[in-house]
């Protein structure tokens, strides 16, 4: 399994499109778990995930981390590295999920927090909460520190791809040559 994380607004899924050429089975993480609440009535639209009890979101993560865990093939896992939530950043991949996944690939998709501000802001798709720069800037530190931990405790290598506005060709061709 290969798991490409990032920040909303880096750009992650657009880099991801990249491997819908390859033999790679795309799997969302966050479609995973909206199935699962929303099944349970926790909440009616994707974006209210990240404001779950802590609680409740991690019950969620272990129920889509046994799934995870069954699948086969060459997966692409497409993920958050850590999740802001009103009472501070949940790991994406608490340990107890990524103990029990076979992790061949880390990868960790941002850009410069100007352009991920300009990506979100045009981006009426979603219903994200405002953010500073200082904010922005902060979870993706943590995602940087996260991505290491991760990298550790699975004993799989870890790239970042940067997807500049106007560099979404070369991101994509990291992300080919990670998957070759």
């Amino acid at each position: 399994m290969i798991i490409v994380m990032g920040l909303p607004g880096a750009g992650k899924s657009t880099v991801l499109s990249a491997a819908s050429k390859t033999d790679y089975k795309i799997v969302n993480y966050g479609d995973m778990m909206f199935e699962i609440a929303a099944k349970e009535k926790l909440i009616t639209h994707r974006d209210e995930l990240r404001k779950l009890s802590p609680v409740e979101q991690k019950r969620v993560q272990a129920a889509v981390g046994k799934a995870l865990s069954e699948m086969r093939g060459k997966v692409i896992l497409d993920t958050h590295c850590s999740i802001a939530t009103p009472k501070g950043f949940l790991p994406g991949l608490p340990y107890p999920l990524l103990s029990r996944l076979k992790v061949d690939y880390l990868v960790l998709v941002t850009a410069p927090i100007e352009e991920i501000l300009g990506r979100r802001k045009s981006d009426a798709t979603r219903v994200r909460d405002a953010e500073s720069h200082e904010s922005l800037a902060e979870h993706d530190a943590m995602n940087r520190s996260l991505l290491a931990a991760y990298s550790c405790l699975s004993g799989a290598p870890a790239a970042i791809i940067t997807n500049r506005n106007g560099g979404l060709s070369a991101a994509q061709e990291k992300l080919l040559s990670i998957l070759s």
